[in-house]
């Protein structure tokens, strides 16, 4: 007996990209995500009763840094979550920054961010663990797996017109949008260069490349994603939601404050995600100081009443 075939719902502002697309798009995933574990194993050999330089370590923190806080400041709290305004100048640089991190253009990264919260873990959600994930230890696992990384091999894309129409009307947010191959070149490239420039050796732009380029992509990376796979999973939720976000401390530090999650859910607009006391929150933090020498303006937070009617 033939089984039934079981359509997809169709999702508002969601397309299926045809079969070559999809080919090309996972060659372009596995590429950008093998490639920087690679540079992880080769770094951690190298460094293996070598230790690790203080060049290369510099090199590697100044760029988590800077294009870590790209995505958290740049990406997710201005261009996605408009939770203040800036100049023409810091919105090119956090633009830029963010599409250093290889996690997509901008206007991509928005739109699939946009849909998340639309749909946050239900059925339209891009990257929820909760959806199809089966019974057991294995249906957990495959619900973490997917909203971790699995989501990136989808055929399903979505629309910028329907979840970022206002970047698209932006001119300078969708020049470097398509520029960002050039910002794909950079990221890898600037590291080794900076460290033959303080070396002076071919070894020292090696490990710069390895540490600066791939150990730090490869580690941004997974940061960002256990925010879509953990901390939809594993932590608190002081904050009742329709939702499955959940807080956890113990990546607050290394997501620049974008694990205190179930925050961010309950309170989308808001600059700050450590709205508690002791809540380490260094992308909120950086917007404090923008807005104390007035590059950040019309910045949001919760009130002390509206954290009160949410409960907590």
């Amino acid at each position: 007996m033939a089984h039934a075939v079981t359509e997809r719902p169709k999702i508002l502002g969601v397309r299926t990209l045809d079969e070559k697309r999809v080919r090309l798009q996972r060659r372009l995933v596995l590429v950008v995500t093998v490639v920087p574990f690679l540079g992880f194993v080769a770094a951690v050999f190298v460094m293996w009763g070598r230790g690790l330089s203080a060049t290369d370590a510099v090199i590697g923190l100044l760029f988590y840094l800077f294009t870590g806080l790209g995505v958290t400041v740049g990406f997710h709290r201005y261009a996605t979550h408009q939770s203040f305004e800036t100049t023409p100048a810091v919105r090119g640089l956090l633009a830029i920054a963010g599409s250093m991190a290889v996690q997509g253009p901008i206007i991509t990264w928005v739109a699939d961010h946009r849909r998340h919260h639309a749909f946050a873990d239900k059925e339209g959600d891009p990257h929820s663990p909760h959806l199809d994930d089966g019974p057991g230890i294995r249906g957990v696992a495959k619900g973490l797996w997917h909203a971790h990384m699995g989501w990136l091999f989808s055929d399903e894309q979505s629309s910028a017109r329907r979840w970022a129409p206002d970047l698209l009307k932006d001119s300078m947010i969708v020049k470097i949008d398509r520029l960002f191959p050039l910002w794909l070149i950079l990221t890898f490239a600037l590291p080794p260069v900076i460290g033959f420039a303080v070396t002076g050796t071919l070894a020292g732009a090696l490990t710069a490349g390895l540490w600066g380029s791939l150990v730090r992509i490869f580690m941004l990376h997974h940061v960002t994603w256990s925010i879509n796979s953990i901390c939809h999973f594993y932590g608190k939720r002081p904050f009742a939601g329709d939702d499955f976000s959940t807080n956890n401390w113990m990546l607050s530090i290394v997501s620049f404050g974008e694990s205190w999650h179930n925050n961010h859910h309950a309170f989308p607009s808001s600059a700050v995600h450590g709205v508690h006391r002791f809540q380490i929150d260094i992308s909120g933090a950086l917007i404090s100081a923008l807005e104390k020498v007035g590059l950040a303006t019309n910045v949001k937070r919760p009130t002390p009443k509206q954290l009160a009617s949410k409960g907590a």
